[in-house]
This record gives structure tokens, sequence and C-alpha cells, in this order.
């Protein structure tokens, strides 16, 4: 089984992945947060940070971009080919309000029509193999049929679906009847994206879905760093001093990357607010994290927690 690191807004930068990569690792595929295809001919510093090789020490990390505009999508392609990309993502999956009001993301397959002039273009002309990411559609999942049948028409390098549409957000269960439907029809490789949390989660998809090889985790891997290794069949702990030395190097890497300040310790509060349920008494540990004013308050809280990983320092 391939397990690939879904991409999530502000938390899975370089920084963060390499050092994900370094304490567990197990990951075929990464994927970077969305870059914005904008008329810019500049990727902005923060995105052009993100996805230089130079920042990078994962095995596989495949670009992703959010556009509905062919012209933009090829221009950030060509960028990634002379970074020596090979793949990039097409992110139609996002259901954020704020991404699907202008069209993108999710909220471009409310408008079949156009996506398909728009696939058209970029599977003629760009140079790169292209992937996508997407939901069952907007409101619907009836919607997807339709949807099928226009991605069937291209190379489609690989589909990850997350079988929720947009108006789902992330409530309800994912449709897996939905899921079955696109197993039985569609012509590319398929990836499941959506609710794996645990090993168990994993297997309720893999008795279902036994051809599909490919699975994508993004949450669950913030809770559960060991997750994918579970999922491989390596031998797992949950040693708690392991969670204490990764969030510990986590943060030391941010301060590296960013300076120390609250900046970082936003992040890490963010990234608390999913790994608090690999420890004891989680809840209350993310109470206490969420409760720090400044950074080294929060340090102070890391070495009460985990005294032998300062220790050890």
């Amino acid at each position: 089984m391939q397990v690939y690191f879904a991409p999530l807004e502000s938390i899975t930068g370089y920084v963060f992945r390499n050092v994900y990569e370094t304490y567990y690792g197990g990951i075929d595929r990464y994927f970077t947060p969305f870059i914005t295809a904008t008329d810019s001919r500049r990727l902005r510093n923060k995105e052009m940070r993100d996805i230089l090789p130079d920042n990078n020490s994962v095995g596989c990390l495949i670009p992703q971009i959010m556009s509905n505009r062919a012209e933009e999508f090829l221009r950030v392609a060509d960028q990634m080919a002379e970074l020596g990309y090979d793949t990039v993502n097409l992110n139609l999956g996002c259901p954020a309000r704020t991404v699907v009001s202008k069209g993108k993301g999710s909220g471009f397959l409310a408008r079949t029509v156009a996506l398909d002039r728009f696939l058209r273009e970029i599977y003629e002309k760009c140079p790169l193999k292209i992937s996508i990411k997407t939901r069952l559609g907007v409101d619907d999942p009836e919607e997807f049929l339709e949807i099928i049948d226009i991605y069937n028409q291209y190379p489609v390098e690989e589909l990850i679906i997350h079988p929720r549409v947009q108006k789902d957000y992330y409530k309800n269960t994912p449709n897996l009847d939905m899921f079955a439907e696109a197993v039985k029809r569609c012509r590319m490789p398929l990836c499941y994206n959506g609710d794996i949390c645990s090993v168990e989660d994993y297997e309720r998809i893999h008795t279902r879905f036994p051809e599909v090889s490919r699975i994508m985790i993004g949450r669950g891997l913030l809770a559960h760093p060991e997750l994918a290794l579970a999922i491989k069949g390596e031998p797992v702990t949950g040693d708690i001093t392991r969670i204490g030395k990764y969030a510990d190097a986590v943060c030391r890497a941010y301060c590296e990357a960013y300076g120390p300040g609250q900046p970082v310790l936003f992040k890490m509060k963010e990234l608390w607010g999913f790994l608090a349920d690999s420890m004891p008494d989680g809840r209350k540990l993310r109470k206490r994290i969420h409760k720090t004013q400044r950074l080294d308050g929060y340090q102070r809280l890391m070495q009460e927690v985990f005294p032998e990983v300062f220790r050890e320092r």
C-alpha cells in the first residue's frame, strides 16, 4: 500500500515535512499546500521556499497547483519543470468558501463545461504529468458521474478522490458508494482520501476496495504520526518520548526558519491541536498548550511534559 501525506495549508510546509520524514517517514508521496496560480509571472516567496528542491529532504514531493485558468496553471507548471519536477497535482478538492467563491478548488466542479475546456488545454500543453485531487461535486454526490466522464477523456496520472461534496466540508461521512462507482468507471489509477485516522479505518477501506493500492491521509497523520508505518505493517510502539522529540524538533526547525516568536507558537498550537490525540490525557494537554501566551511559556510546558527529552539535549 502506498501512503501519501495530504497537504494542509499552514501546517505541512517544507519545515514540517522534513522533520516528519526524519522522525517517522513511511510516506511514498508528499504534496505541497496549494500554489495559487495568478497572472503574476513569479511565485510568492513563501511558495518558492516551500517547493525549492534544496529545502526539501523528503523522497518524493508533488507540487499542488490551484487554478481555473489554463494559462496560469501552465505558467506555474513550467516553473515546476524548471526546478526539476516531473509531476504536478491539480487541486479540485478544496472546500473553503474563500476558494470556492472564486470558482476554484471544488468550486470549479460546478462548471463542467469550463472544467472540460480547462483540462483539455492543460493536458495538451503541459510538459509534466498531471494528477488530480477532487471531491465528488458541490451539492450532490451524483454530480460525480458526469465529472468522471470528463476526467476519463484525459491522461490523468492518478485521481485522488475525497468522497464528499463541497458543502460537506469535513462533516458527514465519506460516500463510499460513490467511490465504488469511481472504482468501476475510472480509467486512471485511483487513490482514496478521507477519514483514515487509524489502522482500523484503513483496513475497512482496503477490505472493501482491495484493488485500490494508494491512500492519502492528512489529519490522521498529524494526530497519529506512526500511522503510515502501522498501515505498512512496521512495528510501532506509541512511544511518548519519540513524540516529544518530534514536537521539539518541529519547534526548533520553525525557530531556525522564522525566528523564535509568536508565529512559531501559533504553528505549534495548530500542530498540537491534532497531535494531542496521541498523548495520555491529550485533551487536558491541548487546553494547556492553547492557553500559553508566549513561546517561552510553551517551551517550559514542553519541558514539564517531556523532561527526558530536554535532559538529553
